[in-house]
């Protein structure tokens, strides 16, 4: 079963979310380790903010999917009673309970491990990644365990959930609606979009957490499009803005407690790709997937792998 975790500041637990953190960065380079490569950079990044989400911030119910990630068995549909939503992995559909919603669907590597790490998916269910037939997808889809939404190209997800929390808002549901996103989502204008259809409806349920790495798939995010003083844009759009070092879990759960304050809340996490596997540092910006075939990063990643696993104890089995 997974862990029931209720939305106060007495179920954070900085210590088991810092292992959680070094559990996610483990399983993620213990798999690119053995598949020759991964992204990687992406648990570099978040695996904070996925630990402070799942060890405090997000209030959900048990899971109700199976421990073992399922066989593919079709997208789920009315009519294919056999597929298993990935969203079963979060929980029930209850009031008062949050939802999580993954953007960029490529970061679902540090997703699987986060679930792994708090007991809602077997260990062995990696085995299963990238594999035909599986549900364990490189590229997360809705039947991909965690994963709630087909959330596409780009910068779509955040109009997915402004869909979803204004009907949430209109049934008197109170449970909050979290969205994970990448810094260069903010590319699309479609998110502008969606930030003014937020703000207008002041659907204050709603709390983003970016990913501010500063790099996507080709080079450095100020190099492709300049966000300029992203927070102040926001700001403009009507969000409710924080900005916090995303490697400090108090922080991150701090800025979390800022949502339900009247307007839509994006905190800005600034983060580096090479967090934890410094190893990495060299081949900045081109990190977006990182292939793993020299003999001299296998052994300095493997040495990372066991410094990561000590950190994070028991959880790397």
């Amino acid at each position: 079963m997974g862990l029931h975790l209720e939305r106060n500041t007495s179920s954070f637990d900085r210590i088991r979310a810092e292992a959680v953190a070094a559990g996610i960065r483990a399983r993620v380079l213990a798999l690119s380790l053995e598949r020759g490569g991964g992204y990687v950079s992406q648990a570099c990044s978040s695996a904070e903010m996925f630990a402070a989400l799942f060890c405090g911030v997000l209030k959900l119910g048990d899971s109700i999917a199976p421990f073992d990630a399922p066989k593919f068995n079709g997208v789920p549909a009315a009519d294919n009673q056999a597929s298993i939503k990935g969203e079963l992995y979060l929980g029930g559909k209850g009031a008062d309970l949050d939802r999580f919603y993954l953007s960029p669907s490529h970061y679902c590597m540090a997703l699987y491990a986060t679930l792994i790490e708090v007991g809602r998916l077997s260990p062995g269910s990696m085995s299963d990644f990238n594999r035909d037939g599986g549900t364990v997808e490189m590229i997360g889809a809705e039947h991909s365990p965690g994963m709630a939404l087909t959330t596409g190209s780009f910068g779509q997800a955040l109009s997915q959930v402004a869909g979803i929390a204004i009907g949430r808002k209109l049934r008197g549901e109170i449970g909050r609606n979290w969205l994970f996103m990448s810094d260069g989502e903010f590319d699309e204008g479609q998110v502008w979009e969606a930030l003014l259809f937020l703000s207008h409806n002041k659907l204050d349920t709603v709390g983003v957490f970016v990913d501010v790495n500063g790099q996507q798939v080709d080079g450095n995010t100020s190099d492709v499009v300049s966000l300029g003083d992203l927070a102040g844009k926001l700001r403009s759009f009507g969000a409710n803005v924080v900005e916090v070092d995303g490697h400090n879990i108090d922080l991150l759960f701090q800025a979390s407690e800022q949502v339900g304050k009247g307007a839509p809340l994006v905190i800005l996490a600034n983060t580096s790709t090479d967090r934890g596997m410094e190893y990495l540092a060299s081949r900045k910006p081109d990190l977006h997937y990182v292939g793993i075939k020299s003999e001299a990063d296998t052994e300095a990643l493997t040495r990372t792998l066991q410094q990561l696993r000590q950190i994070a104890g028991h959880r790397h089995n």
